[in-house]
């Protein structure tokens, strides 16, 4: 008998052991078991959790995108005539205040340059030099308009004059720096869209002159998060003129902020584009600043963008006071 028993036990421990006495022993999980579920976390946002053991290692959500889930928009806005869409935004956050259509893909004109922008501050360090081509030269439309024929000019004074002024011809000459080729470089504009995953995006050229390229205001909300966040960037938005180093008679070069709310005098604007063409209408990205709170901006294809910029972002601060 006592051997049965010693039998028993033994069979048992082994029985026991193979079931799963060292959890770590496997981690596959058994056939036709969910390889994960989604469970509450601590702080109540749902995360992915594997199966058998702990959080597995997935691709996190964009930083920068601004959150559209949550549909109670906390600001009412109305226009007797309102863009063909918009939105609202806290730019700390991602939270959506107001909204009107923010995935409806449409021409974005200039505000192209804000990628533009973005690409060159990571491609090009500061106090490096860009040459000035023929092609940049012919550039049409808004420009900087001085650029010295095949001399260098500091990528510093380019990156203003194409933000500040909107200059084609400073995107043509800073994408040929960048990439080696104008298509070259809208293809990395392409690449770097889907990495920020901006699903409404498509880029056509450095400068969205030829209205051909779109995005959305979603997409526009997480690009001005990015621009934001390259100091560089930031510093030249914000900037009402400048007066800057430049190889002209006189050696000066001489630049006014396009942005409507910073020759308004907007309380708190720190920023950031604009943007026009007839197929596109009157487009801007604005954003200010009172006290901590950071808001952002984006209407496409607005009659007045100045003004219903500043009735948005009033109302925002207000809310956000609250």
């Amino acid at each position: 008998m006592r051997v049965l028993h010693v039998a028993l036990l033994t069979a048992l421990a082994v029985l026991l052991a193979g079931c799963g006495g060292d959890r770590r022993a496997s981690t596959t999980p058994a056939l036709g078991a969910p390889a994960a579920v989604v469970q509450a976390g601590a702080d109540g946002k749902k995360v992915l959790q594997a199966a058998n053991g702990p959080l597995t290692a997935t691709a996190p959500p964009e930083p920068l995108a601004v959150q559209l889930d949550d549909v109670s928009d906390p600001v009412v806005a109305r226009f007797k005539r309102p863009p063909r869409a918009g939105l609202l935004f806290d730019l700390d956050t991602g939270e959506v205040l107001w909204r009107k259509d923010p995935l409806r893909r449409l021409p974005i004109a200039s505000v192209t340059k804000t990628m533009t922008a973005i690409l060159v501050a990571r491609r090009i360090p500061e106090g490096s030099t860009v040459k000035v081509t023929n092609e940049a030269r012919a550039r049409p439309g808004s420009r900087v308009g001085v650029l010295p024929k095949k001399k260098r000019v500091g990528v510093s004074a380019l990156l203003n004059g194409l933000l500040m002024v909107s200059g084609n011809d400073a995107a043509i000459a800073l994408a040929q720096r960048v990439s080696g080729t104008v298509p070259g470089f809208v293809e990395l504009m392409n690449r770097t869209a889907r990495d920020m995953h901006l699903n409404c995006t498509s880029f056509a050229s450095p400068d969205g002159l030829d209205d051909r390229g779109f995005s959305c205001p979603q997409d526009l909300a997480a690009i001005a998060r990015a621009v934001l966040r390259v100091p560089r960037l930031g510093r030249i938005v914000r900037r009402r003129q400048a007066v800057l180093p430049f190889p002209v008679k006189g050696g000066r070069l001489y630049l006014y902020n396009s942005n409507p709310l910073l020759r308004q005098g907007y309380r708190g604007t720190t920023g950031l584009k604009t943007g026009y063409t007839v197929a596109a209408g009157r487009c801007l990205v604005a954003t200010a600043r009172r006290g901590p709170l950071r808001l952002g901006v984006v209407l496409l294809d607005s009659p007045d963008p100045a003004t219903q910029a500043r009735k948005l972002l009033d109302r925002g601060f207000r809310a956000g006071r609250r």
